[in-house]
């Protein structure tokens, strides 16, 4: 009894351990490897900043919206911005670095956005430093810095360096002082254009410093290369004292304002004199309001930190009001070039459309201001209606690569974002949405298909597409597409009825003869010449969920377990196997939905931050489309969380994975609802 007593006692102590090492909300990096090292986000939505494993700095800086003609595929791509947040710190005139440190931490807080370091200089000072996207406004950046001094009187130098990206060009430089009577106000500003010149892109900075007017640090100004300037301020500290300062950035670009020179600096002033304090406090309260809408776990301290660090990325890398376009790797670098596909609409969009609807809605509406552009698309193919570009930026065109097949035969683009449409009409059940830019989006993604079938003896068939298998090109009647099809067909008629709208008969009749085929051996069919090949992602198992075209549960099962044996392991994206759990869930199978839950995104963790690359192996995060992929199969899998055709949010029975106790979806819907399995 007494070994057991010991054992037992070991196991307690190390589930403590073991449960305080995965904090729900925070994730700490304790040993900092330069070398094995893959940044994690802070984003507001509209600016991104990706952590570094050197001391006070960051990697790169994203801003949202901002393509030009640059790097790959002759293609509008997103474009390098400054570093806002570029400090050199000097203590007793000796530079910091990841080499004369120790005891360096750094950790993320996803509750509020906050990144933070720490750090011991020698045995005469200790650092700590933290950096945030502010969430209430969403131009500017903060970095805080608090130095403490130990044996003796220390001196610090922080600069604050601005260097023009290489790809931009024409680049200006300002520093200026606003002197009222009551403010010290200094501000270093930077300004370049695009590598084509049609963008004006500004960074203005501003120390913030604690000091009451008068007894702040005067504040130097140099330009030491054509293509960098710095502000720089020396500040003697008091043995055994603490020293604390801020620096504000503002970055912002002609797609916002007309005049980002200006603009700039005033939102630079406007932060300064709002104050440090004010300014994290309406940023943490804008975070707890998004954090109201919330997934937690009991029972499995890892599966929580991650699904907080999933549905953290989801939300700050959109925000409400906005219609910047969400790509794969979101606001976290410049990977797939910043570029939209069918992972906002399929992976991405559906846990912000039952968490946060507002948000979800500038997601479908940034495609609802390019309707234009894919009704120009569908002509210039010789089809009618609206044509949506595989790939998108801000113009609404085709920006795909003209290598890749996909940017001209991957159309069930255009089903999925008719899908999303009439999903977000829905659950907000807004009728005023729907006429005014829902319909339209229907109505145009309809009439296209009804020009891009043809028929065969009272049939129709879709020929010639990329899959959503991608690996499948230039094949007749794949599955997903003509299930997207009739699906967009159907919405375009229900919506029609609701409006009280003429319907196409074509629509329906289309809709109720497309072509979908069975192999010998009962399982649904690919495509026409599908015969057994491996698939690189989920595509007749989408027809399951979320679309529902099939229903029938043993149907669901043989399309299961056949494509499942199809995904090889490697070399697939991380979506995937989250379509899988997420149809086990549904089916009732717990064990089966937890291996492939824990699947479809743990071999794709990189270090220190388990941030999501897109497959395993892979070294580009943040796969915020995996991350997608992943909070469907809890929200919409284990959660059971569904909605009718009548708009009602329902839940279906499902069992929980046995390690967990309680699942809890908070905040569902327009009538923020809450919904447990235990």
């Amino acid at each position: 009894m007494k070994r057991l007593s010991i054992l037992l006692g070991f196991i307690s102590l190390f589930g403590m351990l073991n449960l305080k090492a995965q904090d729900p909300w925070i994730i700490q990096a304790d040993k900092i490897d330069a070398q094995n090292y893959y940044g994690i986000s802070v984003s507001n939505g509209v600016i991104g900043v990706v952590s570094s494993p050197t001391p006070l700095r960051v990697k790169e800086v994203i801003l949202a919206g901002v393509y030009d003609q640059y790097g790959r595929g002759r293609t509008s791509n997103f474009l390098p911005s400054f570093n806002l947040l570029d400090l050199k710190l000097t203590i007793d005139w000796e530079d910091i670095s990841i080499n004369n440190i120790s005891n360096y931490k750094q950790q993320l807080d996803m509750q509020t956005s906050i990144f933070s370091g720490s750090f011991d200089f020698k045995d005469i000072a200790s650092v700590e430093y933290s950096y945030c996207a502010l969430r209430h406004l969403p131009h500017n950046t903060m970095l805080s810095v608090k130095v403490t001094s130990r044996k003796k009187d220390i001196h610090i130098v922080a600069e604050n360096v601005l260097q023009t990206p290489a790809a931009l060009r024409d680049d200006q430089h300002f520093y200026n002082e606003i002197n009222p009577s009551h403010a010290y106000i200094p501000l270093l500003t930077s300004k370049a254009k695009s590598p084509s010149g049609k963008i004006d892109i500004v960074a203005s900075n501003t120390f913030l410093f604690e000091e009451e007017h008068g007894n702040q640090p005067k504040v130097m100004y140099e330009m030491r290369d054509s293509d960098s300037h710095l502000m720089k301020f020396v500040k003697r500290i008091e043995a055994n004292g603490v020293y604390s300062f801020s620096l504000v950035g503002t970055l912002i670009s002609s797609e916002q304002v007309n005049d980002p020179y200006n603009q700039a600096e005033r939102l630079a002033i406007y932060a300064n004199l709002q104050g440090k304090k004010s300014l994290m406090k309406n940023h943490k309260q804008a975070w707890a309001k998004l954090w109201e809408s919330d997934v937690t776990i009991e029972g499995d301290p890892q599966a929580q930190q991650d699904v907080h660090n999933m549905l953290y990325h989801l939300y700050s890398f959109t925000r409400e009001g906005s219609k910047y376009p969400l790509s794969p790797m979101g606001l976290s670098g410049t990977g797939y070039n910043g570029h939209v596909f069918w992972d906002t609409e399929i992976f991405m969009f559906p846990p912000l459309l039952y968490l946060q609807p507002k948000i979800a809605q500038g997601l479908i509406e940034y495609r609802f201001d390019r309707l234009g552009a894919a009704k120009r698309n569908a002509s210039s193919y010789g089809y009618q209606g609206a044509m949506f570009p595989w790939e998108s930026a801000m113009s609404g065109e085709e920006e795909c690569p003209v290598w890749a097949l996909s940017g001209t035969y991957e159309h069930h683009i255009t089903g999925d974002i008719a899908f999303a449409a009439w999903q977000y009409y829905l659950v907000t059940q807004d009728k005023t949405w729907l006429e005014e830019k829902g319909w339209p989006i229907l109505q145009g993604t309809a009439d296209f298909w009804v020009s891009r079938v043809v028929e065969n003896q009272g049939k129709y068939e879709i020929r010639n597409v990329v899959c959503a298998d991608e690996w499948a090109e230039n094949v007749d009647n794949n599955a997903y597409t003509n299930a997207i099809a009739k699906l967009n067909l159907e919405y375009a008629a229900e919506c029609a009825k609701l409006l009280n709208y003429p319907i196409n008969d074509k629509w329906l009749t289309i809709a109720k003869n497309l072509v979908f085929s069975k192999m010998e051996n009962g399982v649904t069919r690919e495509h026409d010449s599908y015969d057994g090949q491996n698939i690189k992602q989920a595509d007749v198992n989408l027809l399951t969920y979320p679309l529902k075209v099939i229903t029938d549960k043993n149907q669901i099962k043989k399309d299961l377990e056949y494509y499942i044996s199809k995904v090889p392991p490697t070399n697939t994206p991380a979506m995937t196997k989250s379509i899988f759990s997420t149809i086990y869930s549904r089916l009732g199978d717990s064990e089966n939905a937890y291996k492939l839950f824990k699947e479809s995104y743990e071999p794709n963790l990189l270090p220190p931050f388990r941030v999501m690359a897109e497959m395993q192996g892979s070294t580009n995060p943040y796969f915020i489309t995996g991350a997608g992929g992943v909070l469907q199969s809890i929200i919409m899998g284990f959660g059971g969380i569904d909605i009718d055709s009548k708009g009602d949010i329902n839940q279906l029975k499902t069992v929980l994975p046995s390690q967990w106790t309680k699942l809890e979806i908070k905040g569902v819907g327009k009538d923020k609802k809450t919904y447990i399995v235990r």
